[in-house]
């Protein structure tokens, strides 16, 4: 049944976009589909910084919420994150927009009201600057609601998962050799291109083993690396990634299903199941942690509280307590790019420079090679000097 369509309401709003529409309620899968210039019309209730990180990689020309961006909850940084980029964000847009709207449509977005053609598909709020501010600091306040229910979900996680915290149970047995060596355990979430490149030569000197959480395959064969192995629920990994040779585990639900498994199947790549409630990031550093990695090196991954609350999930107080467990071992990357950046002044490299042709001329100076060289050159010198001054 097709639903009746406003009638067009201009509005005074400035700022006209017009782009191709894509359509999808869950925002990691619509990044797959978009292109640069294309509308994302999106159904994310406090939109997170991730999420936002890779719409702007796109680069999308806007973003349609049907939900608001900022609940209130907590201080979500994905809004802030898209206006800060120059990307127009309509908020509050209302579920009928995916019902009047069909995927590779033209929309045209005047502040805060989207057409097709003539009709008004949807209204709702222009964010900018200012108003997320002022919504981020009302969200601030109710920073105290959200840690009690994030409390009280990672004391749920731990009575669910405490076999495998406390004693490793349900942990896969696996091929690739993890014992004594480092581990670098790579999300495609907060930064993770820069700490990448940054992470260079650590990964030149320890040859750590590389492991990928679904996308985060992805984006280590983008940085030029063969992940040793894919970990995840398989809905963010491409096709090329599952054949690169890496061996795949699938994360599943405590019951065993296992969703993601099929797709791997049907690739012909041979996959085996980590069942647990904890997010698929965390599975990659238990695993780590329980075959015997001496260091665990971390990109992309969740530190702060805010972060924490900005994954938007229930699931993600299994990341605290996650951390108590890996405790010492696990490093951010960013302390190791730190660490491994290397800045050497000009005054030094000169130095350096210098100090090597003083032990080049030392070197000729005694050896008998050296100096037959030096006479030769010093006959050729005075040839020049005699040649110079017969034309004066």
């Amino acid at each position: 049944m097709r639903l009746p369509t406003l009638r067009r309401a201009r509005s005074a709003e400035p700022g006209v976009i017009t782009g191709t529409a894509r359509l999808d309620r869950r925002t990691k899968r619509l990044v797959g589909r978009l292109r640069a210039g294309d509308v994302a019309v999106i159904d994310h209730v406090d939109l997170d910084r991730v999420a936002a990180d890779s719409l702007v990689a796109v680069g999308v020309s806007a973003v349609l919420n049907v939900k608001p961006s900022i609940s209130g909850r907590y201080p979500n940084l994905g809004p802030e994150v898209l206006v800060q980029a120059g990307i127009p964000l309509v908020d509050d847009l209302g579920e009928e927009l995916f019902d009047r709207l069909r995927e590779g449509e033209t929309v045209r977005v005047e502040g805060g009201t989207v057409y097709r053609g003539e009709d008004v598909l949807g209204q709702g709020r222009r964010q900018d600057a200012e108003s997320i501010g002022q919504s981020m600091a009302e969200a601030r306040e109710g920073l105290s609601v959200q840690l009690e229910a994030f409390a009280a979900n990672t004391m749920e996680y731990l009575k669910q998962e405490r076999d495998l915290l406390l004693d490793g149970v349900g942990v896969p047995d696996i091929e690739t050799r993890i014992a004594g060596r480092h581990v670098l355990v790579v999300i495609r979430g907060y930064d993770y291109q820069a700490d990448l490149d940054v992470l260079r030569p650590y990964i030149r000197e320890f040859k750590p083993v590389l492991v990928g959480v679904d996308g985060g395959a992805d984006a280590l064969i983008e940085a030029g690396y063969n992940p040793d192995m894919i970990i995840g629920d398989m809905d963010s990994v491409t096709d090329d990634a599952l054949r690169c040779g890496a061996e795949v585990i699938v994360h599943a639900y405590p019951d065993g299903r296992a969703p993601g498994l099929a797709r791997v199947h049907q690739l012909g790549v041979a996959a085996q199941t980590f069942a647990a409630a904890a997010t698929s990031e965390d599975l990659a550093l238990l695993l780590a942690d329980e075959k015997g990695a001496s260091l665990i090196v971390a990109v992309g991954t969740h530190y702060t509280l805010v972060e924490f609350l900005d994954k938007g999930r229930g699931g993600a107080a299994s990341t605290f307590l996650t951390r108590l467990k890996v405790g010492g071992k696990l490093v951010d990357a960013k302390g190791v790019s730190r660490l491994y950046r290397q800045n050497i002044s000009p005054s030094s490299l000169l130095l350096l420079v210098l100090s090597a042709i003083a032990a080049m001329a030392s070197a000729l100076a005694v050896s008998t090679v050296g100096k037959a060289y030096l006479g030769l050159a010093a006959e050729w010198w005075d040839n020049f000097v005699y040649s110079v001054q017969r034309l004066f």
